[in-house]
């Protein structure tokens, strides 16, 4: 099993506990949640079960009821409630020979309908039989996130403080990417893996999509322009499994998508008319939860004048080349590789690469073990007309009193800094230390694919980071 070994130490050491464990693993869809608990237990399950999608109460019994049947419960009777199903569910637990009975329970949240008291039931069944039992370890997925929190992780009622382990199942790091390519025969450069990372991000699912002895241009090409049904409906059905009316979740990522820093509320409540209330509230926790939405503060601003960034990878390649594709071209990438539109989509997506790779970064940087704050910035209003508004890629605002400044340039080769960089990254550092008013030294760190190349511009730069540094583990 390529990576998870963490997840997988942490399920082992659940299953050889000395008392019955509670574990929920949760994560977006397509990430390797049912995939994890199978390979790591080898499928020897006691009970398993998975939530039927787009289906009511009834239909959800009776699927369950078939579980149980194939689990050994050879006479389970037909189940009207899920506190049937649930009594149905010791008896399987009761006969079974096995030291330690382990009970899957996978897409729980499509369980859940109006009216079904599936929550108070499994509240009953851990609370009221299940837990005081040593020998019971009950595993629950969801790709729902947002449920899987509200409802079980951090419930407020019969589950408050019940689950025992908890599992969030996080994308790859380009170092998992590159692993998994080799896996499936994927001949690729780093480069080019990089350039597959910034639309799929780190989604095994998508990964494993990619054929071998096609250019990366190809592969694009075959998976979200060509019709072949890979992923270009996946981002419909991605939003759609999360959230049960998806509608101002999909709004919101796309005013997200719209701006690279990110927006404030108010800019959010703009864009999508969602009043700025609690209502949008709720919804940038939940994206922020199910891990498409950041939020971070600017240094030198206020708590309410937070942004929100859309960090998702394939969500915001989807905004921006997906659904633009209103030619139905299927060869648009191979057609735009040479395009500025490329060029420029190159160098933003490589910045949220590095966000999603921070702890690399300060590796290589040799500050491992220092906290620091790690966002982007911006001053749109300069103190006179000589001066111009200024955005920072990342800043790694660090407990030991200094700021790396990081400069993100995505490029083929060698970047070289000319005049006008020089002119620019000037301009940032009097902009940043002026509106924050840091007592930090500040450091201007470049982040390549390949270098700088020596000239006497790039003397002023005190540290580097490549390409390469990013696929450490």
């Amino acid at each position: 099993m390529i990576g998870r070994k963490k997840e997988s130490e942490q399920l082992q050491r659940a299953y050889e506990s000395g008392s019955s464990e509670f574990v929920a693993v949760y994560g977006r869809r397509r990430i390797g949640k049912t995939f994890l608990v199978r390979e790591t237990f080898n499928s020897r399950f006691t009970f398993q079960h998975s939530g039927v999608a787009n289906t009511g109460t009834k239909i959800q019994l009776e699927r369950f009821r078939r579980s149980l049947i194939e689990s050994g419960h050879a006479k389970c009777p037909v189940l009207k409630t899920w506190f049937e199903a649930f009594d149905e569910l010791k008896h399987v637990v009761q006969v079974s020979g096995v030291a330690k009975k382990i009970l899957f329970i996978d897409e729980m949240p499509w369980m859940d309908k109006p009216n079904a008291n599936f929550v108070p039931a499994l509240e009953n069944f851990w609370n009221a039989w299940a837990s005081a039992r040593k020998d019971v370890l009950l595993i629950v997925c969801g790709s729902a996130t947002s449920w899987m929190l509200n409802k079980v992780i951090r419930s407020r009622g019969g589950l408050h403080n019940r689950v025992t382990v908890k599992i969030p199942l996080r994308p790859f790091t380009l170092a998992e990417c590159e692993e998994l390519a080799e896996s499936i025969g994927l001949q690729a450069t780093r480069y080019q893996l990089a350039q597959y990372y910034m639309a799929l991000g780190g989604v095994p699912f998508y990964w494993n999509h990619l054929q071998r002895g096609l250019s990366v241009a190809q592969n694009m090409d075959a998976l979200f322009f060509a019709g072949e049904d890979k992923l270009e409906t996946e981002f419909g059905e991605l939003f759609s499994s999360l959230f049960a009316k998806d509608a101002p979740y999909v709004r919101i990522a796309e005013a997200l998508c719209s701006r690279r820093l990110g927006l404030e509320r108010k800019e959010i409540s703009a864009l999508t008319g969602i009043a700025n209330s609690g209502t949008l509230t709720k919804y940038l926790d939940e994206l922020a939860q199910c891990g498409f939405v950041r939020r971070y503060r600017i240094a030198g601003k206020n708590v309410r004048d937070s942004l929100y960034q859309m960090v998702d990878n394939f969500t915001l390649f989807h905004f921006r080349f997906v659904r633009e594709n209103t030619d139905d071209d299927p060869k648009f990438w191979s057609a735009s590789v040479d395009s500025p539109l490329l060029k420029a989509w190159g160098g933003l997506s490589f910045e949220l690469v590095c966000l999603e790779h921070v702890e690399q970064i300060k590796r290589a940087l040799q500050i491992g073990g220092v906290h620091s704050l790690n966002y982007a910035w911006r001053c749109e209003h300069p103190a006179d007309d000589a001066e111009r508004g200024a955005q920072i890629d990342l800043l790694i605002d660090r407990s030991d009193g200094v700021v790396n400044l990081c400069e993100i340039k995505f490029s083929s080769g060698l970047h070289v800094i000319d005049a006008d960089d020089d002119a620019a990254m000037r301009n940032k550092l009097t902009a940043f230390k002026r509106e924050t008013r840091t007592r930090k030294a500040v450091h201007v760190t470049y982040i390549t694919t390949y270098g700088l190349a020596k000239n006497k511009y790039a003397g002023d730069v005190q540290s580097e980071v490549t390409l390469d540094d990013l696929f450490d583990e």
